[in-house]
């Protein structure tokens, strides 16, 4: 299996950006665009679980946006193949004192009219810690 085709690592980190834009500007739909449409998607949360895209979107009706301060830190896109990969990043924002930490899942399952050709988020995972002082 390839690693780091520059292609794919193209392709996804620029589906990264768009859901990222979509995060900020609390752009539901294209958050939901984005995720994976199947019972089997996971989202962890801060402090919620949501198994399945019902759940997941249940839940994007009902939660807080993210500040608009938002910054992203050493973001890493690996890329398996050339329908796999993973998005790491670090964010900060001036509403709080820590450091979050995101990971996404991408696959490319959906179709090339999906507004990302077709790569979805399959999996994410989202926690806070304390900011290290050296940041």
């Amino acid at each position: 299996m390839e690693v780091n085709r520059a292609e794919v690592v193209a392709q996804v980190a620029a589906a990264f950006e768009t859901y990222e834009r979509a995060l900020v500007d609390n752009d539901i739909d294209m958050m939901n665009a984005l995720f994976w449409d199947t019972p089997e998607t996971v989202r962890y949360g801060i402090a919620e679980v949501q198994l399945g895209s019902d759940a997941i979107r249940a839940w994007r009706q009902t939660c807080e946006a993210v500040p608009r301060s938002r910054r992203l830190l050493r973001t890493v896109v690996t890329a398996f193949g050339a329908d796999f990969a993973t998005v790491s990043t670090e964010f900060a924002s001036d509403a709080t004192p820590l450091l979050g930490r995101q990971m996404q899942t991408w696959a490319r399952v959906g179709t090339q009219a999906d507004p990302c050709g077709g790569w979805k988020i399959v999996a994410a995972h989202v926690s806070v810690i304390p900011a290290p002082n050296e940041r």
